[in-house]
């Protein structure tokens, strides 16, 4: 992308509750001079959100678009250089974006956890942002920054040491926040899709379902999503119980995606799984346990209420609205530690940490997500040279870790000390 935009950067979604976060983030952290667009499909939303942002946000621009009206996404892409949006569940309503993108060479980030949409977007979209320069980069929030970053640090750690290529590679969730409706949203037209049409099914099972090149994966058996067991099979030094992940499923495949986008340069037997931290209180064995039977019971069950229109109605009654979410002290109060354990094939053991204040599925992914717009608007001479359809390592790798060690975030990989 050479010819000049009107705009660095516009938000696709700003009125919603996720939108609204991140362009509050941006008002403080875009600067002054930053050409800033807000988009969406109501004009007087749009003004009466750019009057909330207060001066921060007062010289930006409104753009009219409609996820459902093709020409004005085309119109929106080609004025700008970066498009982030929130507008989900992607599978739903994302694609039309993408294409729009693809086609104007302009750089994109998205939320998305949804595994059936990246592939989706990869199969059509792919070689046409790689012919524009297009960076079309997805699961630029808690899905998948924190995954995605630890690994491709832990990586570079490892080379710069000469110890070897990675191989098993664990990481251990500890979340103190809620899972927002938009999530939830997402993860129910999966399913809904996956009623629709089973053979879709197997992009879920499959842990290298967004690879570049399924035949060059490293062969080192069944990668499995559900957990269960004590921490200490992890490492000796953990204590406690492990359980499935809620968010594994979608970046396991993500990080792999990474992996093969860079030449499969983590290891010939390379493995990754994620799990949850469930403590080490008397509980913490029940707590794992309903955690490892709890996520699969509950995807299957929406996925069969979503066959019926009355159990569309009942999911629509129980299940968290998209567009809402807790407010802002509450926000404010959540966490998140990701702390993932590498063995190399020299039989070094490696450390990333990467934390974080703030709700992980509002507030640190309304931050993630506005400072992947940045990165990918300001950054660009920086930035690795690939395009097409990208991972956050692969499309900003060292630039954005830099980004998000500078506004307070905790990403560190160390050695750790040889056993035995």
């Amino acid at each position: 992308m050479a010819e000049y935009r009107e705009f660095d950067l516009t938000l696709f979604g700003a009125t919603g509750f996720v939108g609204e976060t991140t362009a509050r983030y941006l008002s403080g952290a875009a600067g002054e001079s930053a050409r800033i667009a807000l988009a969406g499909r109501s004009p007087e939303k749009l003004r009466a959100l750019r009057d909330r942002l207060g001066s921060g946000a007062a010289s930006w621009q409104l753009i009219v678009a409609d996820a459902a009206d093709q020409d004005s996404l085309d119109a929106l892409a080609a004025r700008t250089a970066v498009v982030i949006t929130t507008v989900g569940p992607y599978q739903r309503y994302g694609l039309p974006l993408v294409a729009a993108c693809a086609k104007a060479g302009t750089h994109y980030a998205d939320l998305t956890g949804e595994s059936i949409f990246t592939r989706d977007v990869i199969d059509r979209y792919h070689e046409r942002a790689v012919a524009t320069g297009a960076k079309i980069v997805t699961s630029c929030g808690f899905d998948s920054i924190p995954s995605d970053l630890s690994v491709y640090q832990l990586y570079r750690a490892v080379v710069a040491d000469n110890a070897g290529e990675l191989e098993d590679t664990t990481l251990v969730a500890t979340v103190k926040g809620g899972v927002s409706g938009g999530t939830i949203d997402s993860a129910r037209a999966m399913w809904e899709a996956i009623a629709a049409d089973p053979a879709t099914k197997v992009l879920i099972s499959d842990p290298y379902s967004l690879s570049p090149d399924r035949s060059r994966e490293p062969r080192v058996g069944r990668q499995s999503d559900h957990a269960f067991g004590r921490a200490a099979a992890i490492t000796p030094s953990l204590r406690g119980w492990v359980g499935t992940f809620v968010m594994a499923p979608h970046n396991t495949k993500i990080v792999r995606r990474s992996n093969g986008l860079l030449g499969w340069v983590y290891g010939a037997n390379f493995r990754y799984r994620e799990v949850m931290d469930a403590g080490t209180s008397p509980a913490a064995p029940l707590i794992a346990a309903t955690a490892a039977g709890g996520v699969a019971a509950g995807m299957r069950a929406v996925g069969v209420l979503s066959r019926s229109s009355a159990g569309r109605r009942l999911l629509d009654r129980i299940l968290p609205a998209p567009g809402t979410g807790p407010d802002e002290n509450e926000r404010a109060q959540g966490w998140f530690r990701m702390t993932t354990h590498a063995r190399t094939s020299t039989g070094a053991e490696y450390l990333a940490t990467c934390a974080g204040q703030g709700d992980p599925g509002y507030q640190a992914t309304a931050v993630m997500l506005g400072e992947s717009g940045l990165c990918l608007a300001f950054d660009r001479a920086r930035l690795p040279g690939l395009s097409g359809i990208l991972t956050p390592a692969t499309a900003m790798g060292d630039v954005l870790t830099e980004r998000l060690r500078a506004i307070g975030m905790n990403i560190d990989v160390v050695a750790q000390p040889h056993r035995g």
